[in-house]
């Protein structure tokens, strides 16, 4: 919904939509690919951003850093050496090119055998069984741009 905007909008829209959200409400903020095989969305409550998802139809997927394109605007001209989400996408595709072999089981076994890889170096805030169905999802915290505020 913000990819037509500057970077510099994002914050005080996300404020300004957080602040209207019930006490238990959730915004997903985020973009896919024209036909539905690449996702990455932000999950916001009324404190600011939580999580950070990574999804994709994982036998159309090369590589994690593919997602990249499809990165929030909060955070897709951060993908630069020395901001968070470029070294998690690039650890990212580490851990998948460590699990190749697991790919002669299938895309889902190599994509979870890499999200295990992962978790032992970044905070993953999913359900382990969310990843057969080819997601991923992160702390904000870890990944929120170099020098961002809470709400960014």
């Amino acid at each position: 919904m913000l990819r037509q905007y500057p970077e510099a909008d994002v914050a005080p829209a996300w404020a300004r939509l957080c602040a209207r959200l019930a006490p238990d409400g959730l915004l997903v903020e985020g973009t896919c690919d024209e036909i539905g095989r690449r996702h990455v969305w932000v999950a916001l409550g009324p404190e600011g951003p939580r999580t950070v998802t990574f999804a994709a139809r994982l036998a159309t997927l090369d590589a994690p850093s593919d997602l990249a394109e499809r990165l929030p605007k909060a955070l897709i001209h951060r993908n630069v050496p020395g901001e968070p989400v470029h070294a998690f996408l690039r650890d990212f595709d580490r851990a998948w090119a460590a699990a190749s072999p697991y790919g002669a089981l299938g895309a889902r076994q190599r994509w979870i055998r890499a999200a295990q890889a992962l978790s032992a170096d970044w905070p993953l805030a999913d359900d382990p069984r969310r990843r057969r169905q080819g997601e991923l999802t992160v702390h904000w915290h870890a990944l929120a741009p170099r020098g961002a505020t809470a709400s960014n």
